[in-house]
């Protein structure tokens, strides 16, 4: 098979895709793995408390755990941005905003969800000059300082956990009058001393000169407004999915979700999707894993027929 072509490529290297590797792999599928970073989100998390198997570990750290074992059974990496997808005939076609294009007999894709952004101005003039969007990346560049989270679920209140150990001040501001997290996440950060919860505001302007110098807040209720003075603004008000390159070849829900079946599944008979960036209610690493795990199962199935091979025996019930 020439170095271009492939059983299977997978598009994402999240949770869901490396996992994906590491089934596709051990069923003797030559896979590609074409993801601009290792981990996704769950690389930006900066303790991980509930994947079965460790009581704590960071997001980094356990995805390169992934990774490794993706390699060791086989899985090809490439680190490139997915530009367009087609389909010939039964082939897959992958071209990369790089200009490098592979073909493939199925897909499977893995590629998660993007940052949303406040769209106030100010954010994007300073991003990466006090506007961030992962605490674990650049919140060491903080420390000391004073910041503010944006956001009122799990990644808001666990970047402002962590902030708190690194940075002066945090205030964490919210728009509504209560957070979405899990209430063991929501008391820890109330309990936290230097952390200022400021609910029912939101950021109307992100204000400075070279550098984040200030924002301007908006109370929900009266209208009136506020600067704070701060040095950073990690903003954490969930995130979308970028639905250009496969919208006309899979069917996509409201929230441009790709709708899969219980076995991942897509509309197109060869192309299958897991983890966040499906219309999964549930975005956790530990579902995202076994989603990875089903659509590549699945996937085996589909090229076994494609190639006229028996195909997978199944672990009980009928073939």
């Amino acid at each position: 098979m020439p170095d271009n072509i492939y059983d299977l490529i997978i598009i994402g290297g999240g949770p869901a895709g490396l996992t994906a590797g590491i089934y596709a792999s051990r069923r003797n599928l030559k896979n590609l793995i074409i993801t601009k970073d290792i981990g996704g989100q769950a690389s930006t998390t900066n303790h991980v408390e509930n994947y079965p198997g460790y009581d704590k570990v960071g997001g980094f750290e356990l995805m390169q755990k992934f990774q490794k074992q993706a390699e060791n059974f086989g899985s090809q990496f490439k680190y490139e941005e997915v530009e367009h997808i087609s389909k010939e005939n039964d082939q897959y076609k992958i071209k990369t905003f790089s200009g490098n294009e592979y073909q493939a007999l199925a897909l499977i894709l893995t590629f998660g969800k993007t940052p949303s952004n406040l769209n106030v101005p100010g954010e994007k003039e300073f991003t990466g000059k006090g506007v961030a969007y992962c605490a674990t990346c650049d919140g060491p560049l903080y420390k000391n300082k004073t910041v503010a989270v944006v956001g009122g679920g799990n990644a808001a209140l666990e970047s402002a956990d962590y902030l708190s150990q690194i940075c002066k001040k945090v205030y964490l501001i919210h728009r509504r009058n209560e957070f979405r997290g899990e209430e063991i996440m929501i008391q820890r950060v109330k309990a936290i001393k230097n952390v200022e919860i400021l609910l029912e505001k939101t950021v109307v302007k992100i204000l400075g000169d070279k550098f984040v110098k200030a924002v301007e807040i908006e109370d929900v209720n009266s209208k009136a407004k506020q600067e704070i003075v701060l040095d950073g603004v990690f903003i954490e008000i969930g995130h979308s999915v970028n639905a250009a390159p496969i919208k006309e070849i899979v069917k996509v829900n409201e929230n441009n979700e790709i709708i899969v079946d219980m076995e991942g599944q897509t509309s197109d008979a060869g192309i299958f999707a897991a983890g966040d960036v499906t219309n999964s209610k549930y975005k956790q690493i530990v579902i995202s894993a076994g989603e990875g795990a089903k659509a590549a199962l699945s996937a085996y199935k589909y090229v076994s027929q494609i190639k006229g091979l028996k195909g997978p025996v199944f672990d009980w019930g009928k073939k």
